[in-house]
């Protein structure tokens, strides 16, 4: 176990590198130095106790924001990967005019939108209001504002610089930020060579005339204040400076990706390794002393007696592996729990590896997304044979099931969701042209390679079962109330969660609130740990279920196995009214929409964890012991 552990203990603190052919982009004096915008998003506000305001995500090219367009003709889209478009990015050229080592300290006008419309003016204090974000990116890296951690005085760099100010007395009419003053930190490796290594922002808000000679000195008495009812003119102005830095370009993503309280992570891990602890004594006690214990004594009967009195889990060895209702639905479900669990293993692995820089926008996402598919052979072949070990006889039906049905609730779920953002006019909005991209890779690509695993599933047919089962139903007594199926999830349920529920903070800040995420280790460790707590319970509930005489283990195993999806669902629902303050229905449903996805996920990745390890113990249970 110790081999396994410390490689992913090392990753947990191991700092961003670079992999070969991810070049530094060397600049010399005067080269220009592009600035690229992306998407505005909603932030959270620098209080621990804000609140995140929407789920939107705005172009930064949209007219009603008035800012200024490129020279010398339209904004120029960027190239973007799959999983970047699918997370909301959409770069764009700008027309910021940057160059290595030039113009340091110089004020200059960046243009002046004259004819701001009261329209615009109201619809940018709302986004002021809401903590909306500007994002820039400048070689790679992202703009930034310097904070200070409070819990132990480090700096970081906080992706993203505010579009606005509403606090205190701007609380009524908000502030726009019309000047940024931007800090490029530089790195020279040998002399005539640049790279940039850091990037800051201070945006500020500078009112008064609009018009004449600029200035770049902000006035805290004087901020421009955009009126409602009245058309404005707003100037845009900026500031470079450079400064040397000795950070080398290798390591300079450190500042960005900050893992916030360590200690926090590591107190998780530590007591969710207890858990797990805890629980495989007790599954091995349960296997090693009581049931080796049973065995021995049923295997030890003299044969001679007329009678052998059987009791517990040994009374139902004839319906233990009776065909459970609905084997289609419970295999396909298996079978795509399998794929989500490769998907996630190998996706895990390739980030502990580095493979996954945060210099490579999206590239997260994309990687999900090409396992997924190239997966699917996994759940082709596993749920064509469970369902044949369940009495499965409709195979095509099996086949077709499988490669059809998840990906067709999650596109369904995603395309709906979709209409929420084009009438919300956002930029997050998946184009049409990914859309059929996606359906491309899972009916095109995942779905054939589910039917060739299916038929290596059908080839190898059936698991045997170690013993028969009886043509006669045996009748189940009442079970105990804590063995009902919705209880026993609930119940198994809570010792995966716990095991996973802060890191399932950090992960659902990252995801709904843009803030970074790169504790992969951590995040591996808390994987584990989870799929192992999932399998630790879900055999003890149905070895308790078999002593109960209740030998419809398999759907149970299964919903015990998901159960932590409910609290992860309750945990969602808590997480929004803690941490979001969504006044719009389109953020509601879009939260909404997108923690259902979670859930289902969740719960038949868990769920297939349960299923599987509930299977082999009930085989090697069984397997063990002479039936007469």
């Amino acid at each position: 176990m110790l081999h396994f552990l410390l490689p992913l203990l090392f990753a947990a603190n191991a700092r961003a590198f670079y992999l070969p052919g991810a070049a530094p982009h060397n600049f010399l004096r005067g080269d220009q130095v592009p600035l690229f915008v992306n998407a505005l998003t909603p932030m959270l506000s620098g209080s621990d106790d804000a609140k995140l305001k929407s789920l939107i995500n705005y172009d930064y090219y949209n007219s009603k924001f008035n800012f200024c367009p490129p020279k010398g003709g339209p904004p120029q889209k960027q190239p973007e990967s799959l999983g970047s478009i699918l997370f909301g990015d959409r770069i764009f050229n700008s027309p910021y005019d940057i160059k290595m080592l030039e113009n340091n300290g110089t004020c200059q006008t960046l243009c002046t939108q004259r004819d701001v419309t009261a329209a615009d003016a109201k619809f940018i204090n709302d986004r002021i209001r809401e903590d909306y974000a500007l994002n820039w990116l400048i070689d790679g890296l992202p703009a930034a504002e310097m904070k200070l951690d409070t819990r132990n005085g480090d700096l970081f760099f906080d992706m993203g610089f505010n579009l606005g100010n509403d606090d205190g007395p701007l609380s009524e009419l908000p502030a726009l930020n019309n000047h940024y003053e931007i800090v490029l930190r530089y790195h020279e490796p040998v002399p005539g060579n640049y790279r940039v290594v850091g990037v800051l922002v201070w945006p500020s808000s500078i009112g008064g005339p609009q018009d004449g000679t600029p200035t770049c000195e902000p006035d805290k008495n004087n901020p421009l204040l955009l009126r409602e009812d009245q058309t404005h003119t707003i100037r845009y102005t900026y500031r470079v400076t450079w400064n040397v830095s000795d950070t080398p370009w290798a390591t300079r993503w450190d500042n960005y990706l900050k893992i916030f309280d360590p200690r926090i992570h590591w107190f998780s891990l530590v007591n969710s390794l207890v858990i797990v602890v805890f629980l495989c004594v007790m599954v091995s006690m349960i296997l090693l002393r009581s049931v080796s214990r049973d065995i021995t004594r049923y295997n030890a009967i003299d044969l001679s007696e007329d009678v052998q009195e059987d009791w517990g889990w040994k009374l139902v060895h004839g319906e233990v592996f009776r065909t459970p209702s609905n084997p289609m639905i419970l295999s396909v479900m298996v079978g795509n729990g399998a794929q989500l669990c490769s998907m996630v293993g190998v996706t895990l692995v390739f980030a502990l590896l580095g493979f996954l820089s945060p210099s490579n926008r999206g590239s997260l996402a994309t990687v999900m997304m090409i396992c997924w598919t190239f997966f699917g052979g996994i759940g082709g072949y596993l749920s064509s044979r469970v369902y044949a070990s369940l009495g499965g006889t409709q195979r095509k039906k099996n086949v077709f099931m499988t490669a059809t049905i998840l990906p067709t609730v999650i596109f369904s779920v995603i395309f709906l969701l979709n209409l929420f953002l084009l009438g919300a006019g956002s930029s997050g909005a998946v184009p049409f042209g990914t859309m059929l991209l996606i359906v491309l890779l899972w009916f095109g690509i995942s779905a054939p390679l589910s039917a060739v695993g299916a038929y290596f599933g059908s080839k190898h047919g059936a698991i045997q079962h170690p013993v028969r089962v009886n043509q006669i139903p045996r009748q189940i007594p009442p079970a105990p109330k804590y063995l009902r199926p919705w209880a026993a999830a609930l119940l198994s349920g809570i010792l995966p969660f716990g095991a996973a529920f802060v890191e399932l903070y950090f992960v659902l800040s990252s995801l709904f609130a843009s803030r970074a995420y790169y504790a992969f280790g951590f995040l591996a460790l808390t994987a584990g740990i989870v799929g192992l707590t999932t399998a630790t319970v879900s055999i003890l509930f149905t070895y308790f279920c078999l002593c109960a005489e209740e030998y419809r283990w398999h759907w149970r195993a299964f919903l015990t196995g998901g159960g932590s999806a409910f609290w992860l669902l309750a945990y969602g629902l808590f997480f929004w009214a803690s941490r979001l303050s969504l006044h719009s229905m389109s953020s509601a449903i879009l939260y909404l929409g997108y923690l259902f996805l979670l859930v289902m996920l969740d719960f038949l990745i868990t769920g297939t964890i349960g299923f599987l390890a509930s299977y082999w113990a009930v085989r090697r249970l069984y397997s063990a012991i002479r039936i007469d």
